[in-house]
């Protein structure tokens, strides 16, 4: 049986976003799709009985919205079968949890209560950099949202690193019919800048090195799946800047995180931060092992 899509919500307009980006997906793949609130309002003090109900107001609100957002997962596609989870945890610690028999977990940019000066809510991070599946961070300007720009874009980085995340991507794009952007940022080592002092540089030693890389690792998935539009890219700089300008125009952005011995869950590097934190359309995170 194919793993659902698990998706959290809260009630804010981010995680109604998600909802829907994650209907649309779940319809896509033909899974069921689990929406999940969660919330450890039981530590909470102080809190009353709501009016003749008899539980804590923060409880119902939690039922209304995990009923609210079934009830609009089946009025935007009556196949998905959508169920709910109430769950009385830190909702960082339960879609982590979830994750492990989760095929991806989905997550809105900002959650209700964060601070408006946040790029990227906490439990969005934590959940990106923590979970066992792939995480869709969904966020970015509407039309990349709603996939209208019908293109995707995986970061590339070493080859035994981007296999996975290249796997991922080009499923997405066979699935949705759409061209895939295989984005690769190279630069040459400080010495060999020219204003250098020691400047030995030869840019296209490195160039030919990041080509070879690409081949490698393009032409076998072009082979293997002959109906989809691969296209490679080179970027001579930042990774984090050849990607968050590649996303520009994409409906999707697949980046890779590595797993470090003697660390928990994955880690979050530089690149990983830039893109969840100001990519313009949604991120899917995808862990190496």
């Amino acid at each position: 049986m194919d793993k659902p899509l698990v998706v959290g919500v809260d009630g804010s307009s981010a995680s109604l976003q998600a909802l829907d980006w994650s209907v649309d997906e779940a319809a896509a793949r033909g899974v069921a799709l689990r929406i999940v609130y969660a919330s450890p309002w039981e530590g909470y003090g102080g809190l009353h009985p709501s009016m003749g109900a008899g539980r804590p107001s923060l409880q119902v609100y939690a039922d209304n919205v995990a009923a609210s957002a079934v009830e609009r997962a089946m009025r935007r596609a009556v196949a998905v079968k959508a169920t709910a989870d109430v769950l009385t945890e830190d909702a960082a610690s339960a879609l982590i949890r979830l994750s492990a028999e989760a095929y991806a977990v989905v997550v809105g940019s900002r959650g209700r209560g964060e601070l408006t000066g946040l790029l990227l809510g906490s439990v969005g991070l934590s959940v990106a950099a923590h979970a066992e599946s792939p995480v869709i961070v969904v966020r970015g300007a509407e039309k990349n949202v709603q996939r209208g720009f019908h293109r995707l874009v995986v970061g590339i980085g070493e080859s035994e690193e981007s296999q996975k995340p290249l796997e991922f991507a080009l499923h997405e794009a066979e699935l949705h019919g759409v061209p895939l952007t295989a984005a690769h940022a190279w630069r040459r080592p400080a010495r060999e800048v020219p204003d250098h002092p020691h400047h030995r540089g030869d840019s296209e030693a490195h160039r030919f090195t990041a080509e070879h890389l690409m081949d490698r690792l393009l032409f076998p998935a072009a082979l293997a799946r002959p109906g989809i539009d691969l296209r490679g890219q080179l970027v001579e700089g930042h990774g984090r800047a050849a990607l968050l300008d590649a996303a520009s125009t994409a409906d999707l952005l697949v980046v890779g995180a590595r797993r470090r011995k003697g660390h928990v869950g994955m880690q979050l590097g530089p690149v990983n931060h830039a893109v969840l934190h100001h990519a313009p359309c949604p991120v899917a995170v995808v862990p190496h092992c």
